[in-house]
């Protein structure tokens, strides 16, 4: 009898495709990673992402990309690029309600098999040292209390990685060579999180 292989749908923007640093240390690949270590069979991710990507972006990609009907599971991070560019927060909702329902489809209409992660802060990054870092926590703040509010609703996952993000303050080895994205390192923390989700699934 052959092994079930695993399959993963990650949709986002530069956070998920890990900009700045080597695609294997993004988390969805260090997901994969970290489950194959524990004996669990996996392909690689499939990655829908890019840099700058808003809501509405990568709905629009959605909307004119063929991928499989169904995947076992799906991880959703985006909307820093809403707040960057002073997008309006009804506009957000709207876009990131079609992307949830999205992630759901794509997960078979299985709720605990889909993943969304929160925006991280950038305002605690040295890109931003010349902006208003708490106008700019407060914006993420509300960007992401609207997902998680949509999380509850439809009863997906929701990791909350914001706070680990603001460690970039104290712990520069968190951030990549940019000084506005992520290193390895913290991509691993955030794929601990996911993977431990998937695999009380798997169980």
């Amino acid at each position: 009898m052959t092994k079930h292989h695993h399959t993963y749908l990650a949709l986002g923007d530069s956070y998920t495709i890990g900009e700045s640093v080597a695609l294997y240390e993004s988390f969805p690949y260090q997901i994969v990673q970290i489950l194959r270590k524990d004996g669990f069979h996996f392909h690689a991710p499939e990655i829908v992402a890019k840099t700058g990507w808003t809501t509405f972006e990568l709905a629009e990609h959605l909307l004119h990309q063929q991928l499989n009907p169904h995947y076992d599971f799906v991880t959703l991070l985006i909307g820093v690029n809403n707040q960057y560019r002073g997008l309006p927060l009804d506009a957000f909702e709207e876009d990131f309600i079609f992307l949830l329902n999205k992630a759901l489809y794509f997960s078979n209409q299985q709720p605990e098999k889909v993943v969304v992660l929160s925006i991280p802060d950038w305002g605690c990054t040295p890109f931003a040292k010349e902006k208003d870092s708490e106008e700019i926590s407060k914006a993420i703040i509300a960007f992401n209390e609207i997902i998680e509010k949509h999380c509850q609703t439809k009863k997906t996952h929701f990791i909350n990685i914001t706070q680990h993000s603001r460690e970039a303050k104290l712990h520069p080895e968190l951030l990549a060579k940019d000084e506005l994205h992520y290193s390895g390192t913290a991509h691993l923390c955030w794929a601990e999180k996911v993977a431990a989700l998937f695999k009380d699934q798997i169980k």
